[in-house]
């Protein structure tokens, strides 16, 4: 765990944890991780997702997986009391996986494990590996060992990249597979920077379909742009894949990662630093504004890539004092864990709460908070401006000098707003 600057009145509690008393980080406030799982897995073409779970949780993940993933169903036994209770599971989901198997178009069924179902024995080795020729992979999420949706997203993709990457024996020269699940626009804006470089995005992953997948052991090296990728990275790295940490993200961190992708693909040095130099030199110049100059910002969520836009705000003039995210500390953070820290950042929590956030607001005086639906809610009541950081800014561009440029001008507009929220308290506070 990464040392916290200790904010609670009389020092750190005994836990060990910031801001709060006796706190618990096993579970951290976020939506069942499955639902990570089943984001990646429903929108692969030709996937039947197979679910064994209680009844339950199957009509919350249902939900979810509709508004959020695919216009798809699951595939799930009818688990109760009583089924559950008769010692049935196994039975169960091999009848479901056999369900699935007979849906029109399906090429893979992923069965997803959750908490009833590991916890009630279901055998991993009595489960069948192909059905009618379709293979089946077992992606295992229960939520006491899989702490986060973002988390859960690298288990489903490691799982099916275990059963379909192979690697080529012959790599294609010069070609780069970014992991990570981007903005559309990241992907396209990477690859022409590296066509300029003498290389390509072979792929992004997650992706679409498995062929997507398989096109992961053709590439020359991968990149894995958010740092909760380890299980998938962990595959590459077995297949002997060459592995670039990190992500092209604002001056420092782009300048760096364009060097180090042209170093794992063998690429031109000289071609390379021109490319990166031109990178830098567009991003300083926006930078020379200071759009953010002055602005204190709290960033928290639980995609996992907070850090990543903490970076940006902070080269965009800003302080941030707080950064919290749901994903745990590995080596995949901590470059950015030690960027930000050598940059102003005083505390940044792993696995966070909204007692952490929430207390780290009556720490600091915010000029905008950037956050989960609730710290959001939280932030405005105060008559601070606030966005969901989910469905606000992870929906933009963020990568390169075009990401940074996005990015920092959408919340230089927010931190504008700020007279708005304080007639909106002020409003309500008259009424009262």
């Amino acid at each position: 765990m990464a040392e916290i600057i200790p904010l609670t009145p009389g020092g750190p509690s005994a836990s060990g944890e910031p801001f709060k008393e006796g706190a618990c980080k096993l579970h951290p406030q976020t939506m069942c991780p499955a639902f990570g799982a089943l984001r990646v897995l429903a929108r692969i073409d030709g996937a039947q997702p197979a679910m064994v779970t209680d009844t339950g949780c199957l009509y919350g993940l249902t939900f979810v997986t509709h508004f959020y993933a695919a216009r798809k169903s699951i595939v799930a036994p009818a688990l109760g009391t009583a089924e559950l209770s008769s010692g049935k599971v196994q039975e169960a989901a091999s009848a479901a996986i056999a369900e699935a198997a007979r849906e029109q178009n399906v090429s893979v069924i992923p069965v997803i494990s959750l908490c009833v179902a590991e916890t009630a024995g279901l055998a991993e080795e009595l489960l069948p590996t192909e059905v009618d020729g379709k293979p089946v992979v077992l992606v295992r999420v229960p939520a006491y060992a899989i702490h986060s949706h973002p988390e859960a997203k690298d288990v489903a993709l490691s799982a099916v990249m275990r059963r379909f990457v192979e690697r080529a024996p012959e790599p294609e020269p010069g070609t780069l597979v970014l992991i990570g699940e981007v903005f559309p626009a990241d992907p396209l804006m990477i690859d022409g920077v590296l066509r300029k470089m003498g290389g390509r995005v072979l792929t992004t992953l997650p992706g679409r379909h498995v062929d997507e997948l398989r096109l992961a052991g053709r590439g020359a090296a991968v990149a894995a742009l958010h740092p909760f990728y380890r299980d998938t990275v962990g595959v590459l790295r077995e297949q002997g894949v060459g592995v670039v940490s990190g992500a092209p993200i604002g001056v420092d961190g782009s300048a760096a990662w364009l060097r180090a992708v042209g170093a794992a693909l063998d690429l031109d040095e000289e071609v390379v630093e021109r490319v990166a130099a031109e990178e830098e030199a567009t991003a300083r110049a926006f930078l020379a504004t200071r759009p953010l100059a002055g602005a204190t910002i709290l960033v928290s969520g639980y995609e996992g890539n907070e850090m990543l836009y903490a970076r940006l705000l902070v080269e965009g003039g800003a302080h941030v004092p707080y950064v919290s995210t749901s994903i745990g500390q590995s080596m995949l953070t901590a470059a950015d864990e030690a960027w930000l820290r050598a940059h102003g950042t005083e505390a940044i929590v792993y696995r966070k709460a909204i007692e952490d956030d929430k207390a780290a607001m009556a720490h600091w005086s915010f000029d905008l908070v950037i956050g989960t639906t609730t710290l959001a809610a939280h932030a405005k009541e105060h008559g601070i401006p606030s966005v969901y950081y989910t469905n606000i800014l992870s929906v933009r561009p963020l990568f390169l000098s075009g990401g940074m440029i996005a990015s920092l001008s959408f919340v230089r507009d927010l931190l504008n707003r700020r007279p708005l929220y304080e007639r909106m308290v002020a409003f309500f506070d008259d009424g009262q």
